[in-house]
């Protein structure tokens, strides 16, 4: 029998200063690109010496088929066409329009950020969703469920821009469609109101799908370029799609139900996997009662990608875990809280006109008390050490916005 191992060589991240990780709130850390191109290893164990390494290798992967039932964005073969509840989710997002927020405009380059939320169709034509998990080793938000993303670079970087150059560095995936394997295409469907990251961030969701085919014409968004280049046609998914993750940064990465997000229990259909889907709770943020969500997603039903570590601690290369293998109790499910579940489920609710199962806030993003905050002078180029949002910051500016609002019924 031979098995086969996915692999991929880290980033060489230069040295990071403290401040700036401090300045992240659940959204990953650039890392610098450079790394190495994915490489499949194929370990050869021949059980029988009549058999050629050609038989063996096809016997592996018609069993790895019969065992694994995941869906995987890198691998075609896993993805059905969009079923018409799918579909019909695509639609209302890709006609989403978020109110105005020319604040973002005005907003000095350390206080922008933005988040990629890539949606792509499982075997069933069930959306899914790509999530990274942060390194252990970061000194914030240690351990937590991520979008990929991060700060801008450059005041000149859209949001769309900064999400796709994020997830470039973080988990490898081509900045444009130039770099794509064919038929694989990245439609930018939308962007969700912004939300405000306790570190004083802005962060910008942005909502894409990953076609298995070229999307219509009609089926662009105002936000997407009307003409996408042509992909080159030499380029192989496991060149530019696997996972080629950053283990000083990214702990795995792996998926999750889309519609799920809605739900508070598994929904059926999937194997069962012990412990709760769902758990939430309400506490007090932005000076009114905010509801805490918590999703276990399981990882036991899919290979999630992981760095592998040397002998003696050091970050190597990147190894796909299969869903046959014996995982640890801890990693059953992987818990997704936060920032990343708020706007998961702000996603969700509007990609299927579905209210939550559960109680959840009934606005979207935090762009009211943003602009108090920047009317408070908190959102400046320059952030002082150590400085978060507090509830009396979060207060004043909500007693100014409602000034505000107020003069303007007037």
């Amino acid at each position: 029998m031979t098995s086969t191992l996915m692999v991929s060589e880290p980033h060489q991240s230069d040295q990071q200063d403290p401040q700036q990780q401090e300045e992240e709130d659940l959204i990953s850390t650039p890392a610098q690109p450079g790394q190495e191109e994915t490489k499949t290893v194929v370990q050869g164990l021949q059980d029988s010496p009549s058999l050629s390494t050609t038989a063996l290798d096809t016997q592996q992967e018609e069993s790895e088929r019969e065992e694994d039932e995941g869906s995987y964005y890198w691998k075609r073969e896993t993805m059905a066409p969009l079923n018409a509840v799918s579909a019909a989710a695509v639609a209302r997002l890709r006609a989403f329009k978020p109110p105005p927020f020319p604040l973002w405009d005005r907003l000095p380059v350390s206080r922008r950020a933005a988040v990629l939320l890539l949606l792509y169709a499982d075997r069933k034509g069930d959306l899914r969703v790509v999530i990274t998990m942060r390194a252990a080793t970061l000194r914030s938000f240690s351990g937590h469920a991520a979008l990929p993303g991060g700060k801008a670079d450059t005041i000149r970087e859209t949001p769309y821009q900064i999400a796709r150059r994020e997830a470039y560095e973080e988990i490898g995936l081509p900045l444009d469609n130039t770099h794509l394997p064919p038929p694989f295409t990245i439609e930018h469907l939308c962007y969700l109101p912004a939300n405000l990251a306790r570190t004083e961030l802005v962060v910008r969701p942005v909502v894409a799908l990953l076609h298995t085919s070229p999307p219509s014409s009609t089926a662009t968004s105002p936000q997407s370029n009307p003409v996408s280049p042509q992909p080159d046609p030499t380029i192989t998914a496991e060149d530019s799609l696997i996972p080629r993750l950053d283990a000083k940064e990214v702990a795995a990465v792996f998926s999750a139900p889309f519609h799920n997000f809605l739900r508070s229990t598994d929904e059926p259909g999937h194997e069962k996997v012990e412990g709760e889907w769902y758990n939430g709770s309400w506490t007090e943020w932005h000076e009114e009662p905010w509801r805490m969500h918590f999703f276990y997603v399981p990882v036991t039903n899919q290979r999630v990608t992981k760095p592998k570590i040397r002998e003696g601690g050091l970050a190597s290369l990147a190894e796909d875990h299969s869903p046959d293998e014996e995982p640890v109790e801890e990693e059953k499910r992987y818990k997704v809280w936060g920032m990343t579940a708020r706007i998961l489920v702000d996603a969700a609710t509007i990609a299927y006109g579905e209210k939550p199962e559960f109680e959840h806030n009934s606005h979207f993003g935090d762009e009211r008390i943003i602009e108090g905050l920047e009317r408070l002078g908190r959102l400046g180029e320059k952030k002082r050490r150590g400085s978060t949002v507090t509830k009396e910051d979060v207060k004043k500016a909500g007693e100014i916005m409602t000034k505000k609002e107020e003069g303007s019924k007037m």
